[in-house]
């Protein structure tokens, strides 16, 4: 029995929610959006609530209400309050600049690096070694802040590199020269 899937998602007032055709499209006050859900589970909305039920008592379909269940309450929060990612650039050197719709970092290596904003995500740098990634689809939000930590991941002995804000450092320990027993 999902759990997740049996809570009841409530609607915020300013957000509205259509079930058509084996889709679930959430409009609100920052983006719209949509979601395609299988034939295992049905949506309807009743009491300016969301259901998601089962059709069948099988495994699938278990996990399936689960999954479309926080996928369409993440949807409601999304274009209601929307979701934002924080990285941190750390480096000797290392800079960050907005130039329009681009994000311009200088990485520690030859060449300045951009990284172009995509359509419902906006990137913002509040100091010289933050990003704040935000937009309403927490997927994409996620996917973004992950390509833009790939572009230097960090170094484990100096911590050179870009995080997540919340994310521990662990640093190794260099070698111990001249160690004597």
């Amino acid at each position: 029995m999902s759990r997740i899937g049996k809570l009841p998602i409530s609607i915020p007032a300013g957000v509205s929610v259509e079930v058509k055709d084996n889709v679930v499209t959430v409009k609100g006050a920052k983006d719209t959006l949509s979601q395609a859900y299988s034939n295992n589970v049905s949506v309807e909305v009743k009491d300016n609530q969301i259901f998601v039920t089962r059709n069948d008592e099988t495994t699938d379909s278990n996990a399936k209400q689960g999954l479309y269940r926080q996928l369409i309450n993440n949807m409601v929060v999304g274009v209601k309050d929307g979701f934002k990612k924080s990285l941190t650039v750390q480096g000797v050197g290392y800079k960050l600049a907005k130039q329009g719709n681009k994000l311009v970092m200088n990485l520690g290596l030859s060449h300045p690096v951009e990284f172009a904003e995509v359509e419902g995500i906006t990137l913002e740098v509040p100091d010289n070694n933050t990003i704040l990634v935000k937009g309403a689809n927490k997927e994409l939000v996620g996917a973004i802040a992950a390509k833009i930590r790939a572009l230097r991941p960090m170094e484990p002995y100096h911590g050179y590199g870009i995080h997540y804000t919340d994310e521990p450092v662990i640093l190794k320990p260099g070698k111990s020269a001249g160690k004597k027993k």
